[in-house]
């Protein structure tokens, strides 16, 4: 019997040798404004075998505005956005936090999101053959930046001040407390994000993110692994070299820029972390023919697939040409249906 799509995702995250790669299309809102036809016979032709779980809470933080309209939004923080294109996110302009001392009551932790309907979520994941993902992602040095300023904040990171650490700590407990809900539900992944990575290095030296920030990510590492789950993360950038550090605290699947670190120097990672995509979006799936997204495709599987260990994922954003983004899915069938699979 054909294995379920949950199946097919945990063989590929524990390396056993799926039946094909797992499928996950992340489509922003503006290839659903832009190209809503060709969306949805993508989505018809290579459904997910991946969804997101809502949270289902009995209250919600105020925000206001819609943050992928022009405009601005306002977030369940209090940050807000200003937006010059409809489709994707805008910036924050006018940071909250000009003094740690002075400003931090002007933040609003979304306490609201830890009131989830369990029995709800349950239910949800109980209807699906797909793999489940928690409707949470904690982004701490993200949040940060939002509430700070990034410029800010990196000066502060150098030096923090003791108001700034008891603000950390305060977003990291509520962070493990939110995590800590949902590994208490049915869902079969918690997973978190921070975008880490320029072009050509990580954003702040390696051994600062490892002071800082890896210890917090070790703690949502062992919410998930004490509760039976997976634990997935996202980061933009070139992030290779805390690589090793994410294998180490026991992230399963990293969806980062391969592209832009360098497939071939991922190679050492193959059968130790899932790659969870990417095609290239900044470059091929814009600009590039659908013979060099085949290539693409092929250069991740021969490079990173192990036994498993790499998911069919790209992102459908702005500028991606259609054909290209089918391409991905296609290919990746190509190849792991019946072709060597397991090698």
């Amino acid at each position: 019997m054909a294995a379920t799509p949950r199946e097919l995702v945990f063989q590929t995250l524990n390396f056993e040798g799926p039946a094909r790669a797992p499928r996950q299309l992340w489509a922003l809102p503006w290839a659903d404004m832009y190209h809503p036809d060709a969306l949805k016979r993508i989505r018809a032709e290579f459904p997910d075998d991946i969804i997101g779980i809502g949270g289902y809470n009995s209250v919600y933080p105020k925000t206001y505005g819609d943050p992928h309209r022009i405009g601005e939004y306002t977030d369940e923080w209090g940050c807000t956005f200003i937006n010059i294109q409809d489709g994707v996110i805008g910036e924050v302009k006018t940071p909250l936090v000009r003094d740690w001392e002075a400003d931090v009551a002007r933040i609003h932790i979304p306490a609201e999101w830890i009131a989830i309907d369990r029995d709800a979520i349950n239910r949800n994941c109980a209807a699906t053959d797909r793999f489940t993902t928690a409707g949470c992602c904690p982004r701490p040095f993200e949040q940060l930046q939002f509430l700070r300023g990034t410029a800010e904040l990196y000066a502060d990171l150098t030096d923090p001040t003791t108001a700034m650490k008891r603000f950390v700590s305060e977003m990291h407990r509520f962070y493990c407390e939110l995590l800590s809900a949902w590994a208490a539900t049915d869902v079969d992944a918690l997973m978190f994000m921070d975008d880490w990575g320029s072009q050509r290095n990580l954003l702040i030296r390696p051994a600062m993110w490892r002071e800082l920030f890896k210890p917090m990510y070790r703690d949502y590492s062992q919410i998930a692994h004490a509760a039976g789950k997976k634990l997935f993360m996202h980061s933009d950038g070139h992030i290779l070299s805390i690589y090793p550090d994410l294998i180490e605290i026991g992230v399963d699947a990293v969806n980062s820029q391969l592209f832009c670190m360098g497939v071939e120097n991922l190679a050492p990672y193959a059968g130790k972390i899932t790659f969870w995509g990417e095609i290239d979006r900044q470059h091929l799936l814009p600009e590039a023919t659908v013979d060099e997204i085949s290539e693409a495709v092929d250069l991740v599987h021969r490079t990173l697939w192990h036994n498993g260990g790499c998911f069919a994922q790209c992102e459908f954003g702005a500028a991606a040409r259609p054909e290209n983004v089918r391409q991905v899915f296609a290919q990746w069938n190509e190849i792991t249906i019946g072709n060597g699979v397991n090698t």
